[in-house]
């Protein structure tokens, strides 16, 4: 993976299931040029792992806060990965 490019994994909590949250992610990474994956998690809590410039994966992270009209956003929490190979797209995994 490029030096330029930064992978993040993350988590949000709070009202982020039952509301399109998914599907927002994938409109806004789609938007900002990002790959990965986005899932619900069994907790009620939504991952996600974003890929692509540090600019752009910053933007994504600040508007994960926010998120779309119905979400109720507690909290966002994001660590950088490694990939051995980058994902080639954005898909809703779950």
């Amino acid at each position: 993976m490029s030096k330029d490019i930064r992978a993040a994994l993350v988590k949000i909590t709070g009202r982020v299931q039952g509301v399109g949250y998914r599907a927002w992610v994938q409109a806004e990474a789609l938007d900002l040029g990002l790959t990965g994956w986005v899932r619900n998690e069994n907790d009620g809590s939504v991952q996600a792992l974003v890929v692509g410039t540090d600019r752009s994966v910053a933007d994504i992270l600040e508007r994960f806060r926010k998120g779309p009209p119905g979400a109720i956003v507690r909290s966002v929490e994001q660590h950088d990965t490694s990939l051995a190979e980058p994902p080639t797209d954005f898909r809703i995994t779950k």
